[in-house]
């Protein structure tokens, strides 16, 4: 497995502000943002502006942002149909973007009252599969053409590059017609040898469940939903696949078994043996993934889990016998392998602490350490 940096490159030191030389918009503070090399910015009222490098908060050394500064830094990002729905609702997600380099997610909530800002820094820099970490199967995985591809894994642990780089990768391989459902779209693709169509949820779609509804309509050969969330949108994805296309999804659960056990529990009772079933016969992989930061502090690795259904594992998900799967994982055989096996072949190359592989460890008495 490639172990090259998830995240970019070493950062710089974080006394090496640039000074206040145009007005203090939201654009200084991403500046910032991506000098740093970092993932997620937050704003706060009456705090530093905080930002998320190599997976630890940093405060910034700079004067804390009063309510009013944080409004005029963060509302001209809304449309006048966006700043509507924020005032009704309190909290809004969405995409933006300044130049062709780097662009931004955001979620605008409110605090105590005052307007907070979370925003995701995301490059526009395709790198490859290999480069990211991402294990080789992903690309072989790229080729299908029917079932459903999971990338698991907690919020701000790369799922979304995963997804974004799979999708890359079949755009310069084939002629294939995508389409997206996000909520918001953080990344534009370029057509290449693929069509891509990337539909929004609320401004293109109502929600996931109807874009993915209309989108067998669209004549699709792979669909792309950004997140499974709830029953609807997992309903539909189930259907999709169902009905012959390959669906690539995201969804958050922390391994691979994890995430079989939340696609069945968000349904009610007497559907679960019928999503066992639907489930056995079309889920193709599950791709579940952690970043953790490196021994020697540049960045941070991927650490993965494979899950490839063979007989077996199928058989296992139509019993509802999910605790057996991790054993077959285990043999390694069809390219899988467990969290733990990785993390200990993470620690045994020297690129991650003991510390590091035994915190993040799902069963710290599996790793192999010697």
């Amino acid at each position: 497995m490639n172990t090259t940096n998830f995240d970019m490159p070493q950062m710089e030191q974080m006394t090496e502000i640039p000074p206040l030389t145009k007005p203090l918009g939201v654009q200084y503070y991403l500046d910032l943002a991506i000098k740093f090399h970092s993932s997620d910015m937050h704003l706060v009222a009456w705090h530093a502006p905080v930002y998320r490098i190599n997976g630890q908060l940093v405060t910034q050394p700079m004067p804390a942002l009063g309510p009013e500064q944080i409004e005029e830094i963060v509302l001209p990002l809304l449309s006048p149909k966006q700043a509507k729905q924020f005032e009704t609702s309190s909290e809004i997600d969405l995409a933006f973007q300044f130049d062709e380099n780097h662009s931004f997610r955001a979620n605008l909530y409110r605090q105590r009252g005052h307007l907070s800002a979370s925003i995701r820094i995301i490059p526009c820099v395709i790198r490859s599969l290999s480069e990211l970490g991402i294990p080789p199967i992903a690309a072989k995985l790229t080729r299908r053409h029917s079932g459903l591809i999971l990338v698991a894994g907690r919020a701000g642990h790369g799922k979304t590059t995963t997804m974004t780089h799979m999708v890359d990768q079949i755009n310069r391989e084939r002629a294939a017609r995508i389409i997206t459902i996000e909520d918001p779209i953080e990344f534009i693709y370029k057509s290449k040898l693929s069509l891509i169509v990337q539909r929004e949820v609320g401004n293109d779609t109502s929600s996931f469940a109807s874009g993915l509804k209309h989108a067998l309509r669209q004549d699709p050969d792979i669909v792309v939903i950004g997140e499974m969330r709830d029953l609807d949108s997992i309903s539909m994805a189930l259907t999709t696949a169902d009905t012959g296309h390959l669906v690539m999804a995201t969804l958050h659960a922390p391994d691979a078994i994890e995430a079989i056990n939340r696609i069945i529990d968000v349904f009610p009772g007497d559907r679960q043996n019928q999503i066992r079933v639907q489930l056995a016969e079309h889920l193709t992989a599950i791709i579940s993934q952690q970043l953790l930061p490196r021994k020697d502090g540049a960045g941070r690795v991927l650490a993965t889990e494979m899950c490839i259904p063979n007989m077996a594992i199928r058989n296992l998900i139509r019993r509802n016998s999910l605790s057996e799967i991790r054993g077959q994982m285990e043999t390694g055989r069809d390219d899988m392998y467990t969290l733990e096996q990785n993390l200990s072949s993470l620690f045994l190359q020297g690129i991650i602490s003991k510390e590091t592989a035994q915190s993040h460890a799902k069963y710290p008495n599996l790793l192999k350490l010697t």
